[in-house]
């Protein structure tokens, strides 16, 4: 059985990530060869067009995510992860990365995407793996307790305007019932 039947046949003839049923094809999901169905996605010609991360998103098109990143097919969930995370400002896709679970293997497969950043440049990113940026918004998401300034920050919490600590990727600062702290990158989710 050749790789197009095989997607054909797991897809049952419809886009995977949106369910359309016209201009279908292979799409090989990098950095994988596309050498066996299980790296490759049946996809819509308006899917593969937004794929590469210089193309714009038609927002309302992905929405379409909520349902397909459901899917079984790990490459499916690669993409979905990678389109979710490119959308992560708008409220509905970040709460879809939110549950969205990919085990290690995937997750890794998702990452390998990502551009690698310089070697000497220091890129924060919050709990969910989102590029956190000078004055940005981002929320706690545990209570944290502030030492030497006696009170906790409450789960929830949006700080405002933070700054990024240059030499660490796991500190940014920010304030905090009118004081400036230092906080961990692994207890903030960014917003918007």
């Amino acid at each position: 059985m050749s790789i197009e039947s095989e997607l054909i046949a797991r897809s049952q003839n419809q886009c995977e990530l949106c369910a359309a049923t016209e201009q279908l094809s292979s799409f090989v999901v990098a950095p994988k060869a596309g050498n066996q169905a299980d790296e490759c996605a049946w996809l819509c010609a308006s899917c593969q067009s937004q794929m590469p991360k210089e193309a714009s998103l038609d927002v309302q098109h992905w929405r379409c995510l909520n349902d397909s990143m459901w899917s079984q097919t790990p490459a499916i969930q690669v993409l979905a992860w990678r389109i979710l995370n490119r959308l992560s400002n708008e409220a509905w896709a970040q709460q879809a990365l939110d549950m969205l679970y990919l085990d290690e293997v995937s997750l890794a497969w998702a990452q390998a995407d990502i551009v690698q950043p310089d070697e000497d440049r220091v890129v924060h990113r919050d709990s969910n793996g989102a590029i956190l940026q000078a004055g940005d918004t981002v929320t706690l998401i545990k209570d944290l307790v502030v030492k030497g300034a006696n009170f906790t920050a409450k789960r929830g919490t949006a700080v405002r305007n933070i700054s990024l600590v240059r030499d660490n990727a796991e500190h940014i600062e920010g304030r905090v019932n009118d004081q400036q702290i230092v906080i961990l990158t692994q207890f903030v989710k960014k917003v918007g």
